[in-house]
């Protein structure tokens, strides 16, 4: 049994979770936050067979993979005062550990 640590940006959790429910993984979900730009994240944490781990990990890159966002960056003083700047943005966090013991109630 393993257990999956997955961060990934709170804008993409509920797509993240509805793909890994239609292939049958539970999900809980937890609130953190942290990050380059501070935005919400979501630590989902998905309990799973060892031989289903990249499976789990498949849907979590194709539901979230990376992609390029546009952000305003404060610079300068006066009519100048910021300039867009483009970001890679989406991804995940995964850990993957061993459960030594689990019991569903």
């Amino acid at each position: 049994m393993k257990l999956i640590y997955a961060i990934v940006r709170s804008i993409d959790s509920g797509d993240v979770i509805s793909a890994l429910n239609k292939e049958g993984y539970y999900v809980t979900k937890i609130a953190s936050t942290g990050g380059f730009l501070r935005e919400g994240n979501t630590t989902l944490m998905i309990g799973t067979d060892e031989d289903k781990v990249d499976d789990v990990i498949n849907i979590i890159k194709r539901v979230c993979g990376p992609r390029k966002q546009i952000i305003a960056n404060p610079v300068g003083t006066g009519e100048y005062t910021s300039m867009n700047m483009v970001v890679n943005v989406g991804g995940a966090t995964i850990f993957v550990m061993d459960v030594d013991r689990f019991e569903k109630i």
